[in-house]
């Protein structure tokens, strides 16, 4: 008889998230707010990434107008790859996006990560723009 098989974690991390929420160890990041992509719609799920610079890219794109951060955070419950990028956009997911509908728990706030320079920014948000703009450029919620 076999032995049954243990799934394969999807990605070891560490894991990061970026906002420009002030946070603190211990505080959890849950779905259920407004997308920094599409204001419109309330996302069901928290995003995050186990790139460390991804994670500060969505903190320069994110809403509002906080200090753009940057968090280590630890899933609470089970996520999967995000389909927002993941074969949609990128074959497999290179960008280690994933997304989960449990909250997230702050480890820790991570300040080396890189800034981006605001002509890069810039271009960044032009882009976000043209896909709000283009009714195809949804959310998978």
């Amino acid at each position: 008889m076999s032995q049954p098989q243990v799934p394969k974690p999807l990605d070891e991390g560490p894991f990061y998230h970026g906002t420009k929420a002030d946070l603190r160890e211990g505080d959890f990041l849950s779905p259920g707010f407004r997308s920094n992509y599409r204001p419109e719609v309330v996302v069901n799920h928290i995003y995050f990434t186990a790139l460390r610079d991804g994670a500060g890219l969505a903190a320069e794109l994110a809403a509002g107008d906080g200090q753009p951060r940057v968090y280590l955070v630890e899933p609470t419950g089970a996520f999967e790859d995000d389909p927002n990028v993941t074969d949609k956009k990128f074959p497999g997911n290179p960008t280690r996006s994933f997304r989960s509908g449990a909250p997230l728990r702050v480890i820790g706030e991570v300040t080396d990560w890189t800034r981006l320079a605001p002509d890069a920014l810039q271009e960044w948000r032009v882009r976000l723009a043209a896909i709000a703009a283009d009714e195809r450029g949804e959310i998978i919620n």
